[in-house]
C-alpha cells in the first residue's frame, strides 16, 4: 500500500491519453455543487489482484476479484478531494486520480457607482463585486451599458478551491449619449464540457446620469429670407443636460419686448437684422446667429412693365407722325391730300 499512499501526493490531473495503466474511469471527471452527490466507477479488463478507490470521502479501499468498483459519494462536504482509482496486477501496480470541480455561485453580485451625475469627457471608476464564489478561476464578469458589453474579465489566476470574494474594475469615459442609459454587471460560472450551464447572476442596474453642456439641432448660423410682410419663426433649441435656458438679443428695439425676454427656443420676426440666441446650463454656454433680409424686388417683371410702357410710347410717337394734325389732331386722310387742291 506503500505505493498509493505515495500516489495521493501528485497533482489530480485525470487518466492521461495512450497511458498503459489498464483502468477505465467513468465519467472521466466530475463537477458538482457542494452539497450535492456523485458517483463514479473505476473498471479494468485486465487479470488483476484487486482494484478499489482511495478517497476522504466514500473510499472503497482494496477490492478483490473484481473488474469495477463503485466510488459513491453521498454529500460533498469539503472544497478539495482527490479520489484515486488504484489497481494491483500480477506484475503491475497503477493509479489515476479523479479530477472533481466543487463550485458554488455567488452570494451576491453588486455594483457600485460615483455619487452624484457624470461629467461629459470624465473618466470614471466602476466596480463589481462578487461575494463567496467557488472556483473563481472559472468566474467572468461582463459589464454591460444598453445593448453593448464594455468589458469582460476573468480570473484565471485565481488558485484558491475555496469560496473568495473578487472585484472586477473598469474605467467608463462619459459621453453625452450616456445620458439614460442602462448599466449593470453579471457574474458566470464557466464549467466547462462536463459541467452544468449556470446561470449568470445580475447586479442591480442603474441609469447614468451624464451632464455635458448645450449643442445646438440646426447650424449655430442662418440666413433666413423675408418676404415682403411676411414672418418667420427662428429655431433655436438646443440639447443638453441640465435643461438649456434660451435668451435672444433683437436687432431692432421696435420687437415685443417679451420676445427678448422670454425663455423660448422659437422666436418670431417680422424684421431684417442680426438675431442673437445664447443657450446655456450648468456646464457651458453657445451662441447662434440669424442674419435675416428682406427678399429683394423682381428685377425681371419690372423690366417687363417698362418695356412695354416704351414700346406703347414709340408706337405714339410713329402715330403723330403719320397722321398728326397741325392742330394736334389725328387724321388718317393726312397722308391722301395733294397739292392745289381744297380741302
Amino acid at each position: 500500500m506503500l505505493f498509493f499512499m505515495f500516489s495521493g501526493l501528485f497533482a489530480c490531473t485525470g487518466k492521461p491519453v495512450n497511458d498503459p495503466c489498464p483502468i477505465e474511469m467513468i465519467p472521466p471527471s466530475i463537477v458538482v455543487r457542494y452539497g450535492d452527490s456523485f458517483s463514479a466507477n473505476c473498471s479494468s479488463l485486465n487479470q488483476q489482484d484487486g482494484l478499489g478507490w482511495e478517497s476522504p470521502i466514500g473510499g472503497t479501499g482494496l477490492m478483490e476479484g473484481v473488474t469495477s468498483v463503485l466510488l459513491e459519494v453521498k454529500t460533498v462536504n469539503m472544497w478539495v478531494i482527490e479520489p484515486i482509482c488504484f489497481f494491483t496486477g500480477r506484475k503491475e501496480q497503477c493509479s489515476h486520480c479523479l479530477p472533481i470541480t466543487i463550485y458554488k455561485m455567488a452570494d451576491n453580485v453588486s455594483m457600485s457607482l460615483p455619487v452624484g451625475p457624470m461629467v461629459e469627457g470624465k473618466t470614471y471608476r466602476l466596480q463589481c463585486d462578487v461575494a463567496n464564489v467557488a472556483p473563481a478561476s472559472h468566474l467572468h464578469v461582463f459589464w454591460h451599458k444598453g445593448n453593448q458589453i464594455i468589458h469582460t474579465e476573468s480570473f484565471k489566476n485565481e488558485s484558491s478551491p475555496s469560496p473568495v470574494s473578487v472585484s472586477s474594475v473598469t474605467n467608463m469615459i462619459a459621453y453625452r449619449d450616456d445620458n439614460g442609459a442602462r448599466i449593470w454587471c453579471e457574474a458566470k460560472l464557466n464549467l466547462g464540457p462536463f459541467g452544468p450551464d449556470l446561470p449568470a447572476l445580475e447586479s442591480k442596474s442603474h441609469d447614468l446620469h451624464v451632464l455635458y453642456p448645450p449643442i445646438f439641432i440646426e447650424p449655430e448660423k442662418e440666413m433666413v429670407t423675408l418676404t415682403g410682410g411676411g414672418k418667420k419663426s427662428l429655431n433655436c433649441t438646443a440639447a443638453g443636460n441640465p435643461t438649456p435656458l434660451y435668451r435672444w438679443h433683437l436687432p431692432h428695439p421696435i420687437q415685443p419686448k417679451k420676445n427678448k425676454d422670454e425663455n423660448q427656443p422659437v422666436l418670431t420676426i417680422s424684421y431684417p437684422g442680426t438675431y442673437t440666441c445664447t443657450v446655456s446650463n450648468t456646464q457651458g454656454n453657445s451662441t447662434k446667429y440669424f442674419i435675416v433680409t428682406t427678399a429683394s424686388r423682381n428685377h425681371t417683371t419690372l423690366a417687363a412693365v417698362i418695356g412695354v410702357f416704351l414700346a406703347v410710347a414709340a408706337l405714339l410717337v410713329v402715330a403723330n407722325h403719320l397722321f398728326g394734325t397741325p392742330q394736334g389732331t389725328f387724321s388718317f386722310r393726312k397722308g391722301s391730300n395733294h397739292r392745289g387742291q381744297s380741302t
